[in-house]
């Protein structure tokens, strides 16, 4: 697997949300994510050429960043993709004196159980919960989780 870093291309980005469907339902959610994609840092992994993993990064300030987007093939689920771009995102932020990663899931007070995974992902990389936000406070019909991570402990 090869991880490049700036390579943004949006029509992957929609091809790789567009195979998650669980996840990623909803055109409008499809859509600002493809059209960030194209001016955020992404961190895509690649397989014999092909795109198998983007992770989306935002910084907020020079001691925050946010994982805006991560999204791995269905076909490539739980092989250690979405760990290595995580950890890769995290050693760049961190060398650059990010203190803080945050990341936006949806809230456990949906029953949905691909987000019951999305949430132990997040948890078992050191991502902690600090706020869930109600439906509609932050996302249109969704409840929000805040997950935060400070990087400084995590190395």
């Amino acid at each position: 697997m090869q991880i490049e870093v700036d390579d943004a291309r949006p029509a992957e980005v929609e091809a790789l949300l567009r195979a998650l469907p669980e996840w990623f339902g909803i055109d409008e959610a499809i859509t600002d994510y493809v059209r960030r994609s194209a001016t955020l840092p992404t961190y895509t992994a690649r397989m014999h050429g092909a795109p198998v993993g983007v992770l989306v990064l935002e910084r907020h300030n020079d001691r925050v960043a946010e994982m805006f987007l991560l999204v791995v093939h269905p076909d490539r689920h739980r092989r250690g993709i979405g760990r290595t771009l995580v950890a890769v995102a995290e050693r760049d932020l961190l060398a650059a004196g990010t203190a803080f990663v945050q990341v936006k899931t949806l809230g456990a007070s949906h029953p949905s159980p691909e987000y019951a995974a999305t949430r132990a992902f997040y948890e078992a990389l050191g991502y902690q919960g600090i706020e869930e936000f109600a439906a509609d406070e932050l996302w249109p019909g969704n409840p929000c989780l805040v997950m935060v991570k400070h990087l400084a402990c995590a190395h």
